[in-house]
């Protein structure tokens, strides 16, 4: 997938924002596999305030690197807020940054259900002040998921700013 002008932009303003206001940014990434990290890179001095990311596409490294809890997994799944507030604080923590969103979804085809149909992707963007969530469910294909979740995931970082 290449990145679309439209998240190119975005990933401009959220490095100008991050270096304007002197913050630090990570991302902790699952079904967008580091796609937002990508974004963030491609603009020229990102290595100023992007820090890093954890790709934490499987539950036991959102277990072992983002210190994601078994009963999380257990009771609400690796596609819930409670996830993804744990990977994103999991990320401030182990990236010591001011900022980091993580992004948790079903980008498809398969693996969808009743409850959780593909296309449903949860971001949380912390802060030293708060943690939030946020629920989107995209239609499309799995490019179309994944892109929509990254120009999001660059939204959400740019609010935090």
């Amino acid at each position: 997938m290449l990145l679309s002008d439209v998240i190119v932009d975005k990933a401009e303003e959220v490095i100008e924002a991050a270096h304007n206001a002197g913050k630090t940014l990570a991302t902790a990434e699952s079904c967008t596999g580091g796609l937002v990290g990508g974004a963030l890179t491609s603009v020229p001095g990102s290595s100023e305030v992007f820090l890093g990311g954890i790709i934490s596409y499987a539950n036991e490294v959102k277990q072992n690197l983002l210190h994601v809890t078994p009963e999380v997994l257990d009771d609400f799944g690796a596609v819930s807020a409670e996830c993804a507030v744990q990977m994103v604080e999991g990320a401030r923590d182990q990236l010591d940054v001011d900022i980091a969103v993580s992004i948790t979804g079903i980008a498809g085809p398969g693996g969808g259900s009743f409850d959780k149909p593909v296309g449903t992707v949860w971001f949380a963007v912390a802060t030293a002040e708060k943690t939030e969530t946020k629920l989107c469910t995209f239609n499309g294909s799995r490019d179309t998921v994944r892109a929509n979740s990254i120009l999001q995931a660059l939204n959400l970082l740019r609010k935090a700013l």
